[in-house]
């Protein structure tokens, strides 16, 4: 199988590089007028090429554009979650003061305790 793709394949190169090269049925039309032959086969590489490269231009412009907005509204987004959190935060803090007050005493025992370690410990 890969050795009848590789053929297959190659067979196909041969057919472009025949097409390209023998600028047989190449025309371009401008204003109404045919030209046809190698002026015409010329004539469509050049501008052929010419849209590639105004499309590739194009490309990189669009790309900059691109990364500049979503970076923006990238950082728009983490300011907005980060004032969501904050609100998020204010609005359940009323709700975890039960929670909290048991906490607020053992750390009261804990540094009380300690506070007594280290006067014990200068004297």
């Amino acid at each position: 199988m890969k050795k009848t793709a590789a053929i297959i394949i190659l067979f196909l190169f041969a057919l472009l590089v025949w097409n390209v090269f023998t600028f047989g049925d190449s025309v371009v039309n401008i204003d109404g007028e045919d030209i046809g032959g190698p002026l015409g086969a010329l004539l469509a590489t050049f501008f052929a090429g010419g849209g590639l490269l105004l499309a590739g231009v194009i490309m990189l412009f669009v790309g900059a554009v691109l990364a500049v907005v979503f970076a923006g509204v990238g950082v728009l987004c983490i300011g907005g979650l980060a004032i969501g959190a904050c609100v998020l935060a204010l609005m359940v803090s009323p709700l975890l003061l039960p929670l909290l007050v048991p906490v607020a005493i053992v750390w009261f025992f804990v540094s009380r305790s300690r506070k007594h370690r280290v006067m014990q410990q200068a004297v």
